[in-house]
């Protein structure tokens, strides 16, 4: 990437409505991150605290079960992913795979967290925007649910 963290942080969409000043302060915490083609990022049940803003690349969201993996949505540059970061000791709720070469944003939960103390504005602007990830991922689960079980669905022997 030949551009500053800042130049790649203000123009993703997750920081769009930020004041200058709080897209300052994340670029601050921010590192780069790479993942290669079929890489898993992270497992659900993981417990570690890390939020990334995607980039460049694909990346898919899955839930393991028994005997296959039930992807639930596909992630592109510009989304966001692993908002349980933010929750200590939570558990990832998600399996994260990279479909692509991935290149993100990382950011340290522990480290948001303590800056959301110190600028309570930024944290909330920042939690205002974590609160429609969340809502995306489980509007986009419901769909993946109702498409599973629907009666057309089963008719078609899926």
């Amino acid at each position: 990437m030949t551009q500053s963290l800042l130049q790649v942080l203000q123009q993703h969409p997750f920081v769009a409505d930020f004041e200058p000043a709080h897209v300052q302060r994340l670029a601050a915490m921010a590192r780069q991150v790479q993942f290669a083609e079929g890489q898993v990022i992270f497992h659900e049940g993981d417990d570690y605290s890390v939020f990334y803003l995607l980039v460049e690349g694909m990346v898919a969201l899955e839930i393991e079960a028994p005997d296959h993996v039930l992807r639930v949505q596909t992630l592109y540059a510009g989304d966001e992913f692993d908002w349980s970061a933010l929750l200590p000791h939570a558990g990832k709720h998600f399996q994260a795979r990279a479909l692509t070469p991935v290149t993100a944003l990382a950011f340290e939960g522990e480290q948001l967290l303590a800056s959301f103390k110190v600028d309570p504005e930024f944290g909330m602007a920042f939690m205002l925007q974590l609160l429609g990830v969340v809502s995306e991922r489980l509007r986009a689960t419901r769909v993946q649910l109702l498409d599973m079980y629907s009666p057309e669905a089963k008719r078609a022997g899926t």
